[in-house]
Formats: structure tokens, sequence, C-alpha cells
């Protein structure tokens, strides 16, 4: 049983929906980003989503692809991202951990050397955000051979009659991107969520987990308590950023972080 899986019944057992911040490696080097992972966990991180690096990230917005170039400059790599989760999993068994990011990188290193290593190193599942279905046989067969769960992107526009379709294959859970556009930037309304969520249940009994726009402990606790999950992204790396000085860490960045992630799951624990 993966530890996705895991997670996500010990805390329907619980009687609660999950809490899965995101960071992007490397950002704004390795040092720092290893320090705020290996601190989520006790900050109140039920899974955590590492973003991998990408010169070109089509569905972020400012926030998230601000981080991205900082991660570049760092020196991330995919290979790179790797070497932190492995370093991450000599201290923490048990958080899953999902690599989010874009193709390219992995069609580079080669999907199937990608699924092995990947597995090795500790990570979970994989978010590719532009790999689209029809093409998902690229690298669908090489990561449920290595044990990763493979987590489909569902749409507001999604169409019913596409839900199948997209959903075949999927595993660990659904992620719901709950506006139509980039990261960071609006937030769906409680009537939209509510709305949206139940034609995807319809279709599949996996965890749907709710991102793009969940910035405030409110809207998180809304989002993990109508799905099974919230994603948090922009608002995290938002307060990283503001702690910058010259695009370097100060002694504010990792406290900053943890204390902010704290708080947002204190008001999902409380939902």
């Amino acid at each position: 049983m993966s530890r996705i899986k895991t997670r996500f019944d010990a805390l329907k057992a619980e009687g609660r929906g999950a809490l899965i911040p995101y960071l992007q490696a490397y950002d704004p080097d390795l040092e720092t980003s290893l320090e705020i992972l290996r601190g989520m966990p006790a900050a109140g991180a039920d899974l955590i989503e590492i973003g991998v690096p990408f010169s070109d990230p089509s569905a972020d917005g400012p926030t998230i692809q601000a981080a991205a170039l900082r991660g570049l400059k760092a020196g991330a790599t995919l290979t790179k991202v790797l070497e932190m989760v492995r370093a991450f999993r000599e201290g923490d068994n048990e958080t899953p951990i999902i690599l989010m990011g874009y193709l390219n990188p992995i069609d580079s290193y080669g999907p199937a050397r990608f699924c092995k290593d990947a597995a090795q190193a500790g990570v979970d599942g994989l978010i590719i955000v532009d790999l689209p279905k029809e093409e998902a046989d690229l690298i669908e067969g090489d990561a449920q051979g290595s044990g990763l769960d493979i987590i489909r992107l569902i749409a507001p526009n999604t169409p019913d009659a596409r839900l199948p379709y997209v959903l075949d294959g999927a595993s660990g859970f659904i992620y719901y991107v709950s506006i139509t556009g980039i990261t960071g930037t609006r937030t769906a309304s409680e009537d939209e969520l509510a709305n949206a969520l139940p034609r995807i249940r319809k279709m599949s009994d996996l965890p749907i987990a709710i991102g793009f726009g969940i910035r405030t402990p409110e809207q998180a606790a809304y989002a993990s308590r109508t799905g099974d999950a919230a994603v948090v992204a922009s608002a995290l790396i938002s307060t990283l950023a503001t702690t910058l000085e010259n695009g370097r860490p100060t002694a504010q960045t990792v406290p900053s972080v943890l204390t902010q992630l704290k708080e947002i799951a204190s008001a999902v624990r409380g939902a």
C-alpha cells in the first residue's frame, strides 16, 4: 500500500481532511528549502508537494514562476531534486511526497529511469501538469511499475463525458484545479466547489484535493472539508519571498513559512 493511500485512510478514520503544502525545490537555495521541507510535517503537513523548477511553468502564476526562477538560479535539476527527497527520507519515512512539475525534464531524463530513481529516492506520486491523458502512456506503465501514483488533474471545465477517460489509471488522489487559470490568481467560491465535486465523486472514489487559489486558513479549512484535502502553494511562497534580501534567505525565512503553515494546519484540523 502506498504512503499516499495509507495517509488518506488514516485521516479518514480521524474524520478530517488533509493539508498539502507546496514548496519549490531549491527556493531560494537547497539548504533553506530542505530545512522547510523537513519542518513541514511537524508544522502540520499531511502530504507534501515539491515543485520541480522549470523554465517555462505555463500553469503557474507570477509567484510560483519567480520561485522556479530562484530555484533554477540556485542550481536545481531533476537529479538534484531527487537527491533532496532522498535527504528528507533519512529522517521521515512516512510523510507522502508528490513531485509536481512539467514533462520536459522527465522526458529529457528518460521516463523509465526517472520513475525508478524517483521511487528509490522516496517519491510517492507524480503530478505532471502538461501531460494530457492522450499521451500518458509515455510514463504511465513505468510509474505503475515503480509503485508511483499518477495523480490526475481535473478542471472546472472538464466535461462530464471526459471524466472517466481522464481518471482511468489514476491513483493516489485526484487534484481538482478549482479555477480556470493559473496558480495564485483568484479563489473559487464555496458554491463553485460545492457544485463541482459531486460530479467527480460519481466517477471515482479516490480522495479529492483542491488546489489553485487556496490562500487563507479559512479557505483551506473549507476546501479540506468539502473535498478531502487542501493544497496551499502561492500563499506560502509569497511569505517566503517577503523574507528574502537580494534573493537570499534571512533568519526569518524558515520560521515565517512554518508559522504560517501551522496556522493553516490548525484551521484544517478544526474543520
